[in-house]
């Protein structure tokens, strides 16, 4: 039984002798002490107060005089206002640290979960949009499986479509026969500049068509004859679907992929290559892998069996043009197309099939899916859908929503090129972290190659950990530079602190264990009493799907960690048993801070 609670217990049996009441533990609120007030942890009184009519001063000096003495832990007890304060004795601190370990696994039972993350589409590289997505759900896979669950990451690849046809004209085109070897061009870079390519063909087209008879009438018969501009605005979708001979050709290559044409699946298959290698090392850049990976080429077909399944239940309705809707609208939603009149399957449609699948592939626990909140609408209707199906696994599906992040600079635009490419974006923090580097000139000793691998750990700390701070459902600004600020709340600095623990510890290291009595100042009782919030700080951060709890944790241990540097000495501590204690300590601090980091998928350097 933890401190916390033999706390609760030993007051529910205060209430029990003094007040003749039964109280669950449960019900006893134990928390940490505030910083500002004297002791370890506090029980608040007010919620009793009042049913054992009496003021919660009077209960916490009642509660005090019949505890004092039942644990050989309790330091002192004293009663500030309504909150009774236990401060333990340095015995029982050295204990904790003693017993101190990164090993977060629950004892109890280990879940099943799959984690879809990613999703990136084969028209175009991986962008900044996708790499606080990857960082979410890598970080909160890892958490989970640190407490001892079985995760399975997995990625959908959306391969087919019109965008992805798109490119594909584009090649057909104006590509001359160019690759990404023969221009020195990173292949998924050389995909999406082909589909900037259509884009910017596509514009000139209908910049010259409106210029056209036709394109005047329908000015004409539109109900703003008289604003051109905003007109044409409006009508560039529905120009791609009825006018612009790029559309048509695009619609007929795509007509030509699902009917199996061979020189259209050559292409396709050729260009769908040239993206999973340079995707692969934008992954690999990041420190990202997969267990599984669904094509939409292979998956979009799913759902239309269960969809009919449903229609013969009364689940769906059928309209009067063969299509396949269902009313959502007693849920809070709106109607929902399941098939298209000519039998085609909508994204709902391939969502539902494909989650069939994976319950049957692995009789998952929970399916996480990693999405922006721009789909958060698709999911509740998703969700609802599978419910009304009588799904097993319906109540096993959530949404790990999160916020857009964009730069200073604003918002991007994937059709214009303004996307921020995760390849500019990692290139682009290694060079802010060699900037701040060689600012510093603490690296002169090393050789060019060390440098080069320190900063690449500092920058890519730089992007991961600024992405996973911020709680998932918080939008965000990304700043390269502020994200290498040492003196922030950001990863280097985290990494500075484990840095400052390795320095000493190559000087001299803790040689005979941890003494059995040695004194404690306030600062070490806070270092030893941060790190026994480590499980529980992972724990929370898994069961809430959110790795910004663990990032939080890791930097006011950090800062925790600096002030104890600054202010405490340790390779010249008073004595022996104070220095080993000391070493010892700082020891222990190093293994939570790098056991946490590398659950958010970031390494720590020896030297910075």
């Amino acid at each position: 039984m933890d401190i916390q609670h033999t706390i609760q217990s030993l007051v529910c049996d205060a209430f029990d002798k003094l007040y003749n009441t039964a109280t669950e533990t449960s019900q006893v609120p134990v928390t940490l002490t505030k910083p500002e007030i004297r002791g370890d942890y506090t029980v608040t009184l007010f919620p009793f107060a009042k049913s054992f009519q009496t003021n919660p001063n009077q209960l916490g000096i009642a509660l005090k005089e019949f505890l004092e003495g039942k644990d050989e832990n309790f330091e002192e007890l004293n009663v500030v206002g309504g909150f009774l304060n236990f401060t333990l004795s340095a015995t029982y601190w050295l204990n904790i640290l003693k017993n101190q370990t990164t090993d977060v696994r629950d004892a109890g039972q280990r879940s099943k979960y799959i984690i879809e993350f990613s999703s990136p589409n084969t028209n175009k590289p991986l962008h900044l949009g996708h790499v606080r997505n990857m960082l979410l759900g890598n970080a909160t896979s890892n958490i989970l499986k640190a407490l001892g669950n079985e995760v399975i990451k997995a990625q959908v690849i959306n391969d087919r479509g019109i965008a992805i046809c798109k490119s594909m004209l584009a090649y057909e085109r104006f590509g001359e026969s160019k690759t990404p070897d023969s221009t020195d061009i990173k292949p998924d870079h050389f995909v999406g500049d082909l589909y900037v390519l259509f884009e910017k063909k596509l514009k000139e087209e209908y910049q010259a068509w409106q210029a056209t008879g036709e394109a005047r009438q329908l000015l004409s018969a539109s109900k703003a004859p008289n604003d051109a501009e905003a007109f044409f605005a409006a009508y560039k979708n529905q120009y791609f679907n009825t006018h612009s001979e790029l559309g048509r050709a695009a619609r007929e290559m795509l007509n030509k992929w699902e009917a199996g044409d061979k020189p259209t699946m050559d292409l396709w298959n050729k260009m769908n290559d040239w993206v999973y290698q340079g995707m692969n090392q934008t992954y690999n850049s990041l420190g990202i892998a997969f267990d599984k990976n669904y094509y939409e080429s292979k998956t979009y077909l799913l759902g239309k069996n269960a969809v009919q399944a449903g229609l013969e239940k009364g689940i769906f309705e059928q309209q009067e043009d063969s299509s396949v809707w269902i009313d959502l609208t007693d849920k809070g939603l709106d109607r929902k197309l399941l098939l298209r009149s000519d039998g085609t399957s909508v994204y709902m449609t391939q969502d539902i099939g494909l989650a069939m699948q994976r319950y049957d592939e692995y009789h998952f626990d929970q399916m996480v899916y990693v999405v922006a909140d721009e789909q958060n609408y698709h999911f509740q209707v998703l969700f609802s859908i599978m419910k009304a199906m009588e799904m097993p696994f319906a109540n096993q599906l959530y949404h790990l929503s999160y916020g857009m992040v964009e730069l200073p600079s604003g918002k991007m635009k994937s059709r214009e090129g303004t996307v921020v490419d995760a390849d500019d974006l990692v290139a682009e923090v290694i060079a802010e972290a060699e900037a701040s580097g060689k600012e510093r000139g603490e690296l002169s000793s090393l050789s060019p190659e060390a440098h080069a691998e320190i900063y690449r750990i500092i920058g890519l700390a730089a992007l991961k950990y600024h992405m996973i701070k911020v709680a998932p459902k918080k939008k965000m600004i990304f700043d390269p530079k502020e994200s290498v600020d040492m003196q922030g709340q950001t990863g280097p600095y985290i990494q500075n602190a484990f840095v400052r623990i390795q320095s000493i510890l190559r000087k001299e290291k803790n040689t005979s264990g941890l003494p059995e009595t040695a004194a404690l100042n306030d600062q070490e009782i806070n270092l030893i009493k941060s790190m026994h919030q480590y499980k529980e700080t992972v724990a929370e951060a898994g069961q809430a799907f959110d790795p910004s709890h663990l990032a939080n944790y890791l930097y006011a241990l950090a800062k925790s960690l600096h002030r104890y540097y600054h202010d405490t000495p340790i390779l010249t501590a008073p004595d022996a048993d104070i220095k080993q204690l000391r070493l010892y300590l700082i020891q222990k601090v190093g293994e939570v801070l790098q056991s946490g980091m590398s659950l958010l998928g970031i390494e720590m350097p020896e030297r910075m």
